[in-house]
């Protein structure tokens, strides 16, 4: 079965070109008559990039996943590829209703009728790793039902193994390949991928995200239903909408869209800097408006599989960055990267910042408003490569998830001012991380920790300064032994000494 499918990839590699990537190297220019003599009958008149997709879409929803993952590489792929990858949409045909139900018998250990009041058959949606029906739960309450393609694990091990197979070819044998890091970007996708394929644990980022909003007039989160949830089903209550990306629908119902617009940003830069939990795959396929009275305008997100996380320290970074790029201070921008420890201690700031600044100018020599943060940090990605940088996984998501934001709000609202939007926020959060009110909640969430540790402060301040510190004893052993031996050795000279002494004596009588 394996090699069956290293074939059909072969084949449609060849129907679409991409052994042009190959054949770019120096090392096959003796192949390339060839090549073109045996693949007369393909035709490769359109771009390498729109090849390259078309080709992944005919290899399978898995292969359309890693495209979409490649997409976000911006930092690493070339801008035609990576722009065209982005294009890529996670949608396959159901799999039967008998299937679902199969798996549900299995999971509850009995009957769905026995499980839920009423359940529909017919998906609502359906993607590559999952897809959604409709319920009612016993007491009545409108449910979707999240379930997980049967023998799908088999088909991503399956798939996973011909990736890594073909990245380490890559790497070989393609000019670009080592630059690329194709392996290491297989072993992201490989995380990713299981991650999505736990839906306990897509539960649980619902239910973590819905508590970080649960009061906020700008987005809803649905509950998640723990008494129903496994691994394989995911059981969250049932919201209604109007996809984000019908913008006549949305404008006859009455939202106002540039407000719209401006709240995603809002919604985005909140989930990063005030709980550094943010929604990572925030395309328009995820997201809808409410239109109920009682949420009307309201943004509400749906596939909660891929999640970021930020520490403190790369939210300061980031702030610090962004706040410097506004402000054109690449000086800042150079000591940011150093401070964060994310370049080697002694990479001279002068020639970090002359990098930032060739590479940022052209950018700004344009409106504000038609500036993409998102690619501001992508350019900055890559002139920090030149000096080492790794750049890590959770910046990756966040870089992507800022794509996807930016475009789906100047996709609302063709004038949105981004950085009008952001700058507010990103210097009040600064400002309140300097505040008093910021030293009294630090203070606040260390105080279990200092209540049990004052009381016995006073006697670990004597045991510490009773015993000797291990390093002065060390040292002063070291001394002694040091000083043992020079004593040695001056007893040997004196005894050395007092001889020659005596016989010269001894030869003088």
């Amino acid at each position: 079965m394996r090699w069956f499918r290293l074939a059909k990839i072969w084949l449609i590699a060849l129907k679409y070109g991409l052994d042009e990537f190959l054949l770019g190297h120096e090392r096959f220019r003796w192949l390339r008559p060839t090549a073109r003599a045996l693949t007369f009958w393909r035709d490769t008149s359109s771009p390498r990039a729109e090849r390259l997709r078309l080709a992944l879409q005919d290899l399978g929803p898995i292969f359309v996943k890693f495209g979409q993952m490649l997409s976000t590489r911006r930092d690493l792929l070339p801008a035609d590829i990576a722009d065209e990858l982005a294009k890529l949409q996670d949608r396959v045909p159901p799999f039967p209703s008998e299937q679902v139900i199969a798996t549900l018998n299995r999971v509850y250990a009995k009957p769905v009728e026995q499980v839920f009041k009423s359940f529909e058959r017919e998906p609502v949606a359906s993607a590559s790793v999952a897809q959604v029906h409709f319920a009612l739960l016993p007491d009545g309450t409108p449910a979707a039902v999240k379930v997980l393609r049967p023998n799908i694990a088999a088909t991503i091990e399956r798939d996973l193994a011909l990736m890594q197979m073909g990245a380490w070819l890559v790497e070989k044998l393609w000019s670009d390949g080592k630059r690329l890091k194709p392996r290491e970007v297989v072993a992201e996708f490989d995380k990713t991928i299981h991650d999505e394929l736990d839906l306990g644990r897509e539960a649980a980022n619902c239910s973590q995200l819905r508590r970080n909003f649960l009061h906020s007039p700008l987005l809803r989160i649905p509950e998640v239903y723990w008494d129903w949830c496994s691994t394989e089903v995911m059981v969250m209550e049932r919201m209604s909408g109007t996809p984000i990306a019908q913008i006549e629908r949305l404008r006859a119902e009455g939202v106002d869209i540039p407000r719209l617009a401006r709240a995603g940003v809002e919604i985005f830069f909140t989930q990063v800097f005030r709980d550094g939990f943010f929604h990572a795959d925030m395309h328009p396929g995820n997201i809808f408006v409410a239109t109920d009275p009682a949420n009307f305008g309201k943004y509400i997100a749906l596939d909660f599989g891929i999640m970021g996380t930020l520490p403190e320290t790369d939210k300061n970074y980031l702030a610090q960055n962004f706040l410097a790029f506004f402000r054109r201070d690449y000086h800042r921008v150079a000591t940011a990267h150093i401070e964060s420890g994310w370049v080697p201690p002694e990479t001279r700031g002068d020639e970090l910042e002359s990098e930032i600044r060739a590479v940022c100018e052209p950018i700004f020599d344009r409106p504000l408003k038609e500036i993409s943060l998102g690619r501001v940090l992508v350019q900055l990605f890559k002139a920090s490569r030149r000096f080492n940088v790794e750049i890590q996984p959770q910046l990756v998501l966040l870089q992507k998830t800022l794509l996807n934001v930016e475009g789906l709000g100047r996709q609302l609202d063709p004038d949105l001012d981004l950085w009008v939007t952001a700058k507010p926020f990103l210097e009040r959060w600064m400002q309140d991380q300097v505040s008093w009110r910021a030293l009294e909640r630090r203070l606040r969430d260390e105080a279990p920790f200092l209540i049990t540790v004052l009381p016995q402060l006073p006697r670990l301040i004597h045991q510490k300064l009773s015993e000797p510190a291990p390093v002065l004893d060390v040292a002063f052993r070291e001394l002694a032994a040091a000083q043992q031996a020079r004593n040695r050795w001056l007893a040997l000279v004196a005894v050395l000494l007092a001889g020659v002494i005596a016989i010269l004596l001894w030869q003088s009588v």
